[in-house]
């Protein structure tokens, strides 16, 4: 609500709220406002629509003035109330805009944004003779067991706070998180998966990381984790369940490395073979 308009409501709220003009005998008058003068009270009757008087002495002022006060404050709370609501609104605005339109993460690096740019994982299965690597996107699965993966040991996206804070916008509705990854032979696992024969339902199982999640958007969410990371390699991911026997699973990235922490070591590179 703009900030003139809260006023001009809280302004006449003020002018023609109606007051009680209580009685010593316990009755009351319901008066739009009122005025002492020496002996008598003047004030304007809500019921007649007019101005009128009455003799001090009938009147209980510490009562009508006790309710009065309470009704000020009120106004004052409601006002208070309001300006905390425009501002939450105002701040709220200026959070959305600052995240692009484009579906994604965003890594809150200070006052800007950091595009993380979505990993390229593959489907590992496990099969008595050979490994199958396949692209995902989605992957069609084969009964068994397999991981999905990441190449390499460690990410390129590094950040130095053990609660980072991101923002996804999803282009639909999907299932997402912060999941530990795992090493596998120089790779880093998203999951492990277990693909059933016949049905071919997919099993999944991760590292999940309890996050929070608040919604400031249409589709935009800040996600950060309840409890300070372990150092280590994670992902942002979006996921729709396996329900078509394919996998449709998106990941983004990140590794936590405190701050002044070396760089891991790169991997080693196996002698070229004579």
């Amino acid at each position: 609500m703009p900030r003139v308009l809260i006023l001009f409501v809280l302004a006449a709220a003020a002018v023609f709220a109606n007051v009680r003009l209580y009685l010593k005998d316990g009755d009351y008058q319901v008066v739009r406002e009122y005025k002492v003068l020496a002996d008598r009270v003047r004030y304007y009757s809500v019921e007649r629509g007019d101005w009128e008087e009455i003799p001090l002495d009938l009147v209980d002022l510490k009562k009508t003035e006790s309710e009065a006060k309470r009704r000020d404050e009120a106004l004052k709370e409601e006002a208070a109330a309001l300006a905390v609501e425009e501002k939450a609104e105002r701040e709220a605005a200026k959070e959305v805009s600052k995240v692009p339109e484009e579906p994604g993460v965003y890594l809150v690096d200070g006052n800007a944004l950091k595009s993380i740019p979505a990993a390229e994982s593959k489907f590992v299965g496990q099969t008595k003779k050979r490994s199958i690597l396949k692209a995902l996107s989605p992957v069609p699965m084969v009964a068994g067991k397999g991981t999905l993966e990441v190449d390499g040991e460690h990410s390129a996206n590094v950040v130095s706070s053990n609660r980072p804070e991101f923002y996804i916008r999803l282009s639909t509705e999907e299932r997402f998180g912060i999941i530990k990854l795992t090493d596998h032979k120089g790779n880093r696992v998203v999951e492990q998966l277990t693909i059933v024969p016949v049905t071919k339902e997919i099993v999944e199982e991760q590292v999940e990381v309890q996050v929070f999640r608040r919604q400031v958007g249409d589709g935009l969410y800040k996600i950060w984790p309840m409890k300070d990371l372990e150092e280590g390699e994670y992902a942002v991911v979006e996921y729709t369940p396996a329900t078509d026997g394919n996998l449709h699973v998106q990941v983004w990235d990140f590794g936590y490395r405190a701050a002044g922490a070396p760089a891991p070591a790169p991997a080693a590179t196996p002698p070229a073979k004579r």
